[in-house]
């Protein structure tokens, strides 16, 4: 089946048109300081030598930065780190010159209004999972400091013992009007603790994802896609489209390996570690961060027919309703 005969089918087409809208975007990632007011069990940025990099907390010199990333070409940044919300200042000063981005924060302190990201606020179950892994409740602060956010993504991350407290917690939730994705814990290269999945779990956490799904359709963004590649209790995201990011890729000459950056807190990077989740265990990630590009990145595996390509575009779909504010997402094709 040739590609212009899957476009001939106006649905699949109509969704195409939609997302090919955004191929112009160019990410990469910036840790905005090495400071948190958590510490969560298997933490990757509490790993490697990211973590003793000098804070720079000059908004001028992250201005003049985010600046030399727009013109060599970056046109979508994601502000990490350990805790961005602890540095309002340097992620209004990016905001101000690279206006596409998200962040990825704990949820515990709100964020200015000017600051216009996409705010992607972590969960790890319920309260006392929470205090058990992270050292307090975090999500009756989360939902209330992000009230009424249109900004805000609340993302789930799956782990071994937490699964059976998904459905109360994505509830809760969607009770206050809030939205929701899933992550699956990655460990961090060497992690030796009990958040780490295995088959069973996979496969548990896959059926809680697709009946949360069905559940809460306008609360929930996500695709069966998304829940059968990231719960694939075999394979790894690079085991099985293989990881276009720096670290795992040698090529400079396109796409990610010729782009994508990772920047430490002091405004250094390097290629040899450069990831969207720097120190996690390559051959057991399944992050939905990594997965936003190396699914994504394979639309050349997916246009053998019909189905395989509703999957892909319920993937970027998602991916896109998740990752840009603004960005609506539509009903899944692939069911």
């Amino acid at each position: 089946m040739t590609f212009q005969q899957i476009l001939s089918n106006p649905e699949i087409n109509e969704r195409w048109q939609k997302v090919k809208k955004y191929f112009f975007l160019r990410e990469s990632t910036y840790d905005m300081t090495n400071r948190c007011n958590l510490r969560c069990d298997g933490c990757y940025y509490y790993e490697g030598a990211k973590q003793f990099s000098n804070d720079e907390r000059d908004p001028g010199k992250w201005r003049a930065l985010m600046t030399a990333e727009k013109e060599r070409g970056i046109t979508f940044v994601v502000l990490a780190g350990a805790e961005p919300g602890l540095v309002p200042e340097l992620c209004q000063a990016c905001y101000d010159v690279i206006p596409l981005g998200c962040i990825a924060s704990n949820g515990l302190r709100p964020f200015p209004e000017g600051v216009g990201y996409r705010i992607h606020v972590s969960v790890w179950g319920d309260d006392a999972e929470s205090k058990k892994y992270r050292g307090r409740a975090c999500l009756d602060q989360q939902l209330q400091s992000f009230k009424d956010d249109d900004r805000a993504i609340f993302v789930y991350t799956f782990t071994r013992p937490n699964i059976d407290q998904a459905k109360g917690e994505i509830h809760r939730i969607a009770d206050h009007g809030g939205r929701v994705t899933f992550n699956m814990f990655s460990p961090p290269v060497g992690y030796k603790g009990d958040l780490t999945m295995d088959a069973e779990s996979f496969r548990r956490a896959r059926d809680c994802m697709l009946e949360l799904l069905e559940r809460y359709p306008g609360a929930v963004l996500y695709s069966r896609y998304s829940a059968e590649v990231h719960c694939d209790p075999e394979r790894s995201l690079h085991q099985r489209f293989r990881c276009p990011y720096p670290r795992c890729n040698p090529d400079t000459r396109l796409g990610l390996g010729r782009s994508f950056r990772q920047y430490r807190s002091d405004l250094t990077w390097d290629r040899s570690v450069a990831c969207c989740v720097p120190d996690t265990d390559c051959g057991d990630c399944r992050h939905y961060a990594s997965g936003s590009a190396i699914v994504t990145s394979r639309m050349a595996q997916h246009v053998g027919s019909e189905l395989d390509f509703e999957k892909w575009l319920d993937y970027v779909d998602t991916y896109l309703a998740v990752w840009v504010r603004g960005y609506e997402k539509g009903r899944n094709l692939y069911t």
